[in-house]
């Protein structure tokens, strides 16, 4: 299986490229691999960066299921504290109508103290607004009238997919895991961590929630397909680490990801394990043992034309030596 990731972002030193026809390219990928094999887009969120990290996943969302009939979309994550629940609501119903049963909305808590002081939030009460959140998204999806904050209020029109296809858990610490479980709701971490896994089968199990699901992550969180992986190392490896550098530094001490990777240089990266340049070869052989590949094609606001002969590669040279 095959995974575009996009985040949007272009660092400070890029001046060849502008987020106008980043976009546009984002949305030519997406609509050129409908039909060659690639199962789903990955999206996700942040706000106020200086790089212009991509902030309404679900428009894109949208974007990215009106040009296209076969793939999926996973918003992962939306970062619900910062949001009002019922217009969260009737925008996941709103994408779910124009493309059922093609999306699903992975719920964060978020972590950057800029982002809630920007939308005038509440840091420390971000587990208990986003559970709160979850319960009024669920139940504004069933179409009907429902008690919110004191008044009586609806959701319409409901979306095609039941609510609770729509939504899962995202998180790293065992209280998202039992969140997930408690709101009977998928558990996709942000790590691998087989004690979160455990955690929440258990706590699922203990609550009576029939049919547990916890996707955890596996392998590289970037793949690009290259001839000739060390040239494209040159071309594109001050974006890469520009890229992995800035995440990590948004990282707090109750904040985990497999994708956080502390690096400063190419070699740094390399050693992480989390970018991965492959040729053809290698990467037949990655999807083999993993079952799955994380491609990146716009990362770091590399160039697009590396982009798209990655996924070109993908397409006519890694594909078919799967079937």
């Amino acid at each position: 299986m095959f995974v575009l990731r996009f985040d949007l972002r272009i660092p400070p030193f890029v001046s060849s490229l502008t987020h106008g026809e980043q976009y546009s390219e984002f949305l030519k990928m997406v609509k050129w691999a409908d039909d060659k094999g690639f199962a789903a887009v990955v999206l996700s969120e942040h706000h106020g960066t200086e790089d212009g990290y991509m902030n309404s996943p679900l428009l894109l969302a949208g974007g990215v299921l009106g040009k296209t009939s076969n793939l999926f979309c996973s918003v992962s994550a939306l970062l619900l504290p910062l949001h009002d629940p019922l217009r969260i609501a009737e925008e996941i119903a709103t994408v779910d109508l124009m493309a059922p049963g093609r999306l699903n909305v992975v719920i964060g808590v978020g972590y950057r103290e800029s982002e809630f002081e920007m939308f005038d939030k509440n840091r420390k009460t971000r587990g208990k607004d986003t559970e709160e959140g979850i319960e009024t998204i669920l139940s504004a999806l069933t179409g009907t009238p429902f008690e919110y904050r004191g008044k009586k209020v609806r959701v319409t029109p409901k979306p095609v997919s039941d609510p609770s296809s729509l939504i899962s858990v995202g998180g790293s610490v065992e209280i998202s895991a039992k969140r997930a479980a408690r709101l009977g709701l998928p558990f996709i971490p942000a790590v691998r961590d087989e004690n979160l896994e455990s955690i929440y089968y258990e706590e699922a199990k203990l609550l009576g929630y029939e049919n547990p699901m916890c996707m955890m992550p596996s392998g590289p969180g970037m793949v690009l397909v290259s001839e000739d992986p060390e040239k494209t190392w040159d071309e594109i490896g001050a974006n890469l680490v520009y890229d992995a550098m800035t995440y990590a530094a948004w990282q707090y001490k109750d904040q985990r990801s497999s994708w956080h990777i502390e690096g400063t240089s190419v070699d740094d990266l390399k050693a992480g394990g989390q970018h991965m340049i492959l040729t053809p070869d290698e990467c037949v052989d990655l999807v083999k043992n993993n079952g799955a590949a994380v491609l990146h094609p716009l990362i770091g606001g590399i160039n697009p034309i590396v982009g798209w002969e990655s996924l070109e590669l993908v397409a006519n040279k890694v594909i078919p030596n799967l079937i």
